[in-house]
């Protein structure tokens, strides 16, 4: 006789009792669990591994923006001697015919950049901040 029959043999010969500690054990098995969480984990996986793709993305966006706003401003400042009152004025300028920006610049979250003028760094003719995800500057989460 062959194993597997021997083991249908011995199933049947089981005990009540017997058999149903046999389903409790079957019930948790290893095996049972694998199929059952398997695909939510993987979900899960690959849910938070689109989001930090995303955010990164975000980040590199927002940074862009950032140097192209700190170009402007400079050119802003060597042109006209002064610092923009807001990034509006980048976009509409006093002087006649310059345009430094083509619209109002926006981080990845889409937040207007601010603008700190003069600079905290030494040399440096502005700050370009983003008030980041959460879109406050009194949360750490700004991006300079």
């Amino acid at each position: 006789m062959s194993r597997r029959n021997r083991n249908r043999n011995q199933a049947a010969l089981r005990l009540p009792w017997e058999r149903c500690q046999a389903w409790r054990g079957d019930w948790w098995s290893a095996r049972r669990w694998r199929a059952v969480l398997w695909p939510p984990l993987v979900l899960l996986a690959v849910l938070a591994s689109w989001r930090v793709a995303e955010h990164r993305s975000r980040v590199r966006m927002t940074r862009d923006m950032i140097a192209e706003t700190h170009r402007a401003v400079t050119l802003f400042r060597a042109e006209l001697g002064r610092c923009p009152r807001s990034t509006v004025e980048l976009v509409h300028p006093p002087k006649a015919g310059a345009q430094y920006l083509t619209e109002l610049p926006v981080d990845g979250w889409g937040h207007t950049l601010f603008v700190r003028c003069p600079g905290t760094r030494e040399g440096d003719p502005a700050d370009v901040i983003s008030a980041g995800p959460s879109g406050s500057l009194f949360e750490d989460d700004n991006i300079l």
